[in-house]
């Protein structure tokens, strides 16, 4: 579930003075995608990375933990989290200088011309001025000249303003959200490497059975054709044990098709270049989980999920908003003032300077304050809605992810005592296929049951991971304890 949004902060300074800074925070924080046919990092970012090194010769050895790690320094859509929680604080950085002083240093020369008639002074005005310096009026000159040196270092500071002051809160509370925005990418990412890296061994297993399947099935084909060599078997059995075997061939094809692709979704998500070779070095984990209450998982989610402390924190910064918004009723002070030395037509230089205090008092802009007020409510009243929504949605992850825990383990001890009788019945069959007793069509019935078997046992060790990854991620906790919850 990715969160969007666009908080507009609103301060007002002296002399009518606003400074609107516009702040966006797209978190990618989501909860446990499904894994989807053709995965690109155009449609989500965290099956993307950025690849920093080129491919080489070697073999990169690779356990969980190792792609875990690259994962968490490469992948794309952790980056983009990153790069949220960066523009936040650049933002708050923002907001920061409303509380500080502005001061400016500035300078300049220059020759300046005048011409008395075009600002104003009459040819009676100018008369009056050439006989005070003893002048004709038609030996003055209107048009005059200077030159203006000038320096000043100028002071500006808001001492009180309501708005400022709730700004300044939102944009705490935003550089919070922003944070756990990024946490939760965290979780994210640690999901999606340990969602494919255990895909990736699963195929591994299937490629590995499939080409013990394949050994056997030919031991098989031989026999029956030195079986039929020799009269003892009809050809019938040696074209079941052929179909047989090359089925087992074009399954070895595609579980090794499968495998080479998933090792390539995986590389894309740590930042490893898609022709580099891998060998995984982890087997498929498996343990049994303590026994946990709806309960006691949901206190610890509401303690650490990252979304519910970053919807917490939106909240806050909304209400905040909200404050800016009413406190624009409030008086603002503010001081202005300037030193600075001016010297003109090499006259001595003398100093200038100004003091100002500043009270602007909002009298009447009742139907835009009262817009305000009402848009930051219906902010306010959303997010309200949305955080008590969660609380229902971390519920229902919470018993879905244990029921599914639950379910994936029952699953396996199934699949286990399939795979136990399936292979005991196998080896019956055989026994009987040797003793002459029934031809290779049993036989052959009974090698595709113990395949069907063991396919169904890896694929419900990955769904049962799966599932304690995901009641891992559901408590807020699955950065920290991945590896607990996998037995490893």
């Amino acid at each position: 579930m990715a969160v969007e949004r666009t908080a507009h902060w609103v301060f007002r300074g002296a002399g009518a003075r606003v400074l609107c800074v516009a702040m966006t925070l797209n978190a990618a924080a989501a909860l446990a995608r499904a894994q989807m046919g053709n995965p690109s990092s155009a449609s989500n970012p965290f099956y993307g990375s950025v690849t920093l090194r080129p491919a080489t010769d070697e073999t990169l050895q690779l356990s969980l933990d190792e792609a875990v790690r690259r994962g968490l320094e490469n992948n794309l859509g952790l980056r983009e989290a990153e790069s949220g929680e960066t523009l936040v604080k650049g933002e708050k950085n923002q907001a920061l200088q409303e509380f500080l002083p502005t001061i400016t240093v500035s300078g300049g020369t220059g020759v300046f011309q005048h011409d008395l008639a075009a600002q104003g002074f009459g040819p009676g005005t100018i008369s009056k001025f050439a006989s005070l310096l003893g002048k004709t009026g038609g030996g003055f000159n209107p048009i005059t000249k200077d030159d203006l040196t000038q320096g000043q270092v100028n002071f500006s500071q808001i001492l009180f303003s309501g708005p400022v002051i709730s700004g300044w809160r939102a944009a705490g509370a935003a550089e919070r959200a922003a944070h756990f925005a990024k946490m939760s990418a965290r979780g994210e990412v640690v999901q999606q490497v340990a969602t494919a890296y255990l895909h990736a061994i699963a195929a591994a297993s299937e490629v590995d059975q499939a080409n013990a399947l394949e050994q056997a099935d030919r031991v098989l084909f031989d026999q029956a054709h030195a079986a039929h060599e020799a009269g003892t078997a009809a050809n019938l059995d040696e074209l079941r044990a052929r179909v047989q075997l090359q089925a087992q061939q074009q399954a070895v094809i595609a579980a090794q098709n499968t495998l080479d692709k998933d090792l390539i979704l995986l590389k894309r998500e740590i930042g490893v270049d898609p022709g580099q070779k891998i060998v995984l070095t982890d087997a498929t984990p498996y343990s049994d989980l303590a026994a946990q209450t709806p309960e006691e998982v949901r206190a610890v989610a509401y303690k650490n999920r990252q979304d519910y402390q970053n919807l917490q924190n939106q909240l806050v910064e909304v209400k905040a908003i909200h404050a800016v918004y009413r406190n624009q009723r409030l008086p603002t002070l503010t001081f202005d003032g300037y030193w600075g030395v001016d010297k003109v037509n090499g006259s001595p230089s003398h100093g200038t300077f100004a003091a100002v205090g500043s009270l602007n008092i909002p009298l009447f802009s009742e139907a835009r304050l009262r817009g305000d007020e009402e848009t930051a409510a219906a902010q306010l009243s959303s997010v309200n809605a949305q955080l008590e929504d969660l609380r229902g949605h971390i519920d229902q992850q919470v018993r879905s992810a244990l029921l599914d825990v639950d379910a994936a383990h029952k699953l396996v001890d199934v699949a286990r005592s399939n795979v136990d009788l399936a292979t005991r019945a196998l080896s019956d069959e055989t026994d009987r296929v040797n003793a002459g007793v029934d031809d290779n069509l049993p036989l052959v019935d009974a090698q595709a049951t113990v395949a069907s078997a063991q396919s169904n046992l890896i694929e419900s060790l990955y769904q049962y991971n799966l599932s304690k990854l995901a009641l891992a991620r559901a408590a807020g906790i699955l950065e920290q304890q991945y590896r607990v919850y996998l037995g490893r």
